[in-house]
């Protein structure tokens, strides 16, 4: 498909890396394509940044038909520039346009349209340590009707930014409270697409945790408000007895592509890892016993971020002294020093461009 390229003739200053924050700066261009059932996938272009024309009885407006994703590239030291398992983000999209009754698209399409979107904005990858340009694709139904039906129009976006740590602690352990009231998501619902209504559910419940000094909170399933989801925006991950273990995919869990890229490291390494129930019993038993060694959260916005203190029912619960675990400093070390291109990628999940 041919991409119509619309540059800027004001290009903006790039920022200083100190100042980057998270999702606060934006580049000088926005990938758009439109879709219609009659047309399929058309228009691609790319167009300088800036405010979007939409009908006030637009699909997502009115009933959330929208999904999104998150993928970064980095700055290698020798220059160059990679995206880190872009193909894994495409099939996801693909996953949650589906359950949402969204256009897919075709995944060399795809691939094509990340790689030449990045590579017109790859002045923006900034090298300093710790920092990357996020991409965020996203898809939105744009139907100009008010009545509830699978979507017949949509618009595909990209837009980025040059990024920095995703939590003001960086890769300080974060303080985190596991929620009993509120609940992220349920089995048969959205809760595995990456969705803006999940994220729109999750807010009450984090409001009132940072109200409280934490970072984040802990979700349990939906039905028996028993069993460990996730924590935050991010899969969760635990150390107990020299064992790691995470929640199963279930339904209601997002399949992460850095939780993926974690167990496939782990495995690598013969570290004993293991995906299943985890209920808040054991968690709570383990907590107390002091057999809950380390306890991190896995992202591509953090990509590893390290729980220092879990709160339950008022009673605070120190994890591994409060510091960052060996093994977790290791994954994220591991994990990081491939998507910069300081390990060797052994697995094939670089793409350069």
């Amino acid at each position: 498909m041919e991409i119509k390229m619309n540059l800027t003739s004001t290009p903006k200053e790039k920022p200083d890396a100190s100042t980057l924050g998270f999702g606060k700066i934006f580049t000088d261009h926005m990938f758009i394509m439109d879709y219609s059932r009659q047309e399929g996938w058309h228009d691609a272009r790319i167009v300088p940044f800036g405010y979007i024309p939409i009908h006030p009885a637009s699909t997502v407006l009115h009933y959330g038909s929208e999904i999104f994703e998150g993928l970064k590239a980095y700055r290698r030291k020798d220059g160059k520039v990679q995206m880190f398992r872009p193909i894994e983000n495409i099939r996801r999209m693909n996953n949650s346009a589906e359950r949402l009754c969204l256009p897919t698209i075709d995944e060399d399409l795809a691939l094509e349209v990340y790689t030449k979107f990045v590579q017109t904005e790859q002045d923006w990858t900034p090298s300093a340590p710790g920092t990357s340009l996020y991409l965020r694709p996203f898809m939105f139904g744009n139907d100009e009707s008010l009545g509830v039906h699978a979507v017949h129009n949509a618009t595909f976006m990209i837009i980025a930014s040059p990024v920095g740590s995703y939590y003001k602690e960086g890769i300080n352990p974060v303080k985190i409270m596991i929620e009993d009231e509120d609940v992220r998501a349920v089995r048969g619902g959205t809760g595995y697409a990456k969705c803006g209504g999940n994220y729109a559910a999750s807010n009450r419940a984090g409001e009132r945790a940072e109200q409280q000094g934490y970072s984040q909170v802990l979700w349990l399933d939906g039905v028996e408000r028993r069993y460990i989801e996730e924590v935050g925006a991010m899969n969760v991950m635990f150390k107990i007895n020299g064992e790691v273990v995470t929640p199963m995919l279930s339904g209601s869990i997002l399949p992460g592509i850095t939780r993926k890229s974690i167990i496939e490291v782990l495995k690598k390494e013969g570290i004993p890892v293991t995906e299943r129930l985890i209920s808040i019993d054991e968690l709570q038993k383990a907590m107390e016993e002091g057999t809950l060694e380390e306890a991190w959260g896995c992202g591509t916005a953090a990509v590893v971020s390290p729980i220092g203190e879990l709160c339950y029912k008022g009673v605070k619960y120190p994890v591994s002294e409060g510091k960052i675990g060996e093994l977790t400093q290791k994954l994220y070390d591991t994990l990081t020093g491939i998507q910069w291109g300081n390990i060797e990628d052994t697995f094939g999940w670089t793409y350069q461009l």
